[in-house]
């Protein structure tokens, strides 16, 4: 895969496990998928709040930089050394003891949850001994002061990594239990509680403090307040998994319990992970080697990662609310016709979710590259964030817009892999998307200026995707017999040119409209981008783009 930013807290929400289609009635993946888009929904939207406030506390300059990569590198060791196995291994195996177990999986639930607190707490005390030489890992160029407060924040901030390994459990052990709702909705307790964590170092420490003038308490504030979030979304997860009448003994007796088949079996998952994570180790350091210089420069611009970061929280918006719940109906359906050999079916869900999933993307992502300027001005152009920094924060987030709707594509490729019990092939896909980033951001940050590194790294990110997707594809189409990838073109190629009257009508506006600032840019440019959304279900529909029924029939049932 290509290079994503490791997750923040507001993406901790574990993903839902295998559900076994022959058990599960119609009315209740209804209202599990009802219960799931909400909460995803307000998750993400809350999340976008405290990505504001945030920005606006710490900026996207040495200090923005210097909480992000601390905040950051948590979640990444996370997901390296425990997180692809939990939910790539450990919560299928939670599914299949649970119904084939007399005691419906308690015991193997306590042996887990025992092993996982005791590699999460031991994991986490390691990380924070090793805070210096972590954040020396990620923070090439930095300056001593900024070192030296990203290492503070790192002592509090890695303790997240049990928090989050301990999130990913109890949400495991819910999904499985067919309770949906608190693994979706605890990160909003999280995102509020961090939106008041930021708001309060505003007021104490003021907008644009610099790393060699904050105080060690204001350090604190950051780094407790953060984790304090984290700890407020456990609590929700572990209240909730309480009022199943779940009670944790600890339970050492591992032998037989299937655990260690299960991490034997994650190595392909491992692979894949280690791929990303390298990935994120690069971009980090080309985003903050870049950022220390852009900052430092006379313009004073912050384009580093906290600027790649913010723009990707707001890139991820339509993703997570729209096509990961599309994703999320199908995987149960691909999965059960994967494990019956019904390869037409498999080839026919696919098709279908990449069509609909392209007629909301389609326009979504035009619009969003066309306001990206604007919009990130608009929204976070305060604080310690100047309009300047906001600007590069929407040049990122115009060309990560771009690449949306192959970004969308390969994801649900992947899907159609596991579906079949696959995980080598992702794990290649994922070694050969490194590879195409690499190259094209070691590329970036050797012929662009300072203040545009970072949006060079984004367009890598961004091709490795768009490979990506055809690399994916013509593997699954050897193994499938074909997977429909004219018809996928052909209707991809029907959307794009229904979206162009509104994509020319947004970008004419906004060049009549820019000198008059931001606020005014985007509101008009949003008028026109609507007016064009209308024009685009027209045509698509006198085209008899069929997809565009499908996407409002779906979004009825979610």
């Amino acid at each position: 895969m290509g290079v994503e930013p490791a997750k923040t807290g507001d993406d901790t929400a574990p993903a839902p496990p295998p559900v076994d289609a022959a058990r599960t009635t119609g009315s209740s993946l209804l209202r599990s998928g009802s219960i799931m888009a909400a909460g995803t929904m307000v998750s993400r939207v809350s999340g976008f709040g405290r990505t504001v406030v945030l920005a606006a506390a710490v900026g996207t300059q040495l200090l923005g930089d210097a909480y992000n990569t601390a905040n950051m590198i948590p979640f990444a060791l996370y997901d390296l050394l425990v997180g692809g196995l939990m939910t790539g291994v450990l919560v299928p195996l939670l599914v299949k003891r649970r119904a084939r177990e007399a005691d419906d999986g308690r015991a193997t639930e306590q042996r887990l949850a025992t092993a996982a607190g005791v590699v999460l707490l031991a994991l986490a005390a390691v990380a924070v001994l090793g805070a210096e030489w972590l954040i020396g890992l990620y923070a090439g160029g930095f300056t001593e002061p900024q070192f030296e407060v990203a290492v503070l924040l790192a002592r509090y901030l890695l303790a997240q990594v049990f928090l989050v390994g301990l999130s990913g459990v109890l949400g495991a052990m819910l999904n499985v239990r067919g309770r949906f709702g608190a693994p979706m909705w605890a990160p909003v307790c999280n995102n509020l509680t961090m939106i008041a964590v930021g708001a309060a170092f505003l007021v104490v420490a003021g907008p644009g403090v610099e790393p060699a003038d904050i105080t060690r308490p204001q350090i604190a504030l950051l780094g407790l307040g953060t984790v304090a979030g984290l700890l407020a979304q456990v609590t929700v997860l572990a209240l909730a998994l309480r009022s199943t009448d779940f009670r944790w003994r600890p339970r050492f007796d591992l032998r037989g319990s299937g655990l260690g088949e299960a991490v034997r079996a994650g190595g392909w998952m491992l692979v894949y992970v280690c791929c990303t994570q390298l990935g994120f180790v690069l971009t980090a350091n080309l985003a903050n080697r870049a950022g220390a210089v852009s900052a430092a420069g006379e313009a004073g611009t912050g384009a580093g990662l906290s600027t790649y970061t913010y723009a990707y929280q707001l890139f991820q918006l339509p993703y997570a609310v729209i096509a990961v719940s599309l994703m999320t109906a199908l995987l149960p359906r691909m999965s059960d016709h994967a494990a019956h050999q019904r390869w037409a079916e498999l080839r026919g869900d696919f098709l279908s979710g990449a069509r609909t999933a392209a007629a909301a993307m389609v326009p979504l992502s035009l619009a969003l590259a066309v306001v990206a300027v604007p919009l990130s001005q608009v929204v976070f152009a305060r604080g310690a964030t100047s309009a300047a920094d906001a600007a590069n924060i929407g040049r990122v987030l115009a060309v990560l817009a771009v690449g949306l709707v192959p970004f969308t594509v390969y994801q649900l490729m992947l899907r159609v892999f596991y579906a079949m019990g696959d995980t080598r092939t992702p794990a290649m896909l994922a070694a050969a998307n490194l590879g195409v980033h690499a190259v094209l951001g070691t590329t970036a940050y050797l012929l662009l200026p300072p203040s545009r590194v970072v949006v060079g790294v984004a367009a890598g990110f961004m091709i490795s995707y768009a490979s990506g997707t055809l690399l994916a594809g013509s593997m699954l189409g050897r193994r499938l017999g074909g997977i429909g990838a004219r018809a996928l073109a052909g209707t991809l190629a029907r959307l794009y040119v229904a979206a162009a009257p509104g994509t020319v009508a947004g970008l004419v506006t906004l060049g009549w409209t820019s000198p008059h600032g931001p606020m005014i840019a985007l509101g008009a440019t949003s008028a026109a981008c609507l007016l064009g959304l209308a024009a685009y279900v027209v045509i698509a529909r006198a085209w008899r783009v069929e997809e565009i029924r499908l996407l409002m029939a779906r979004l009825r049932r979610t």
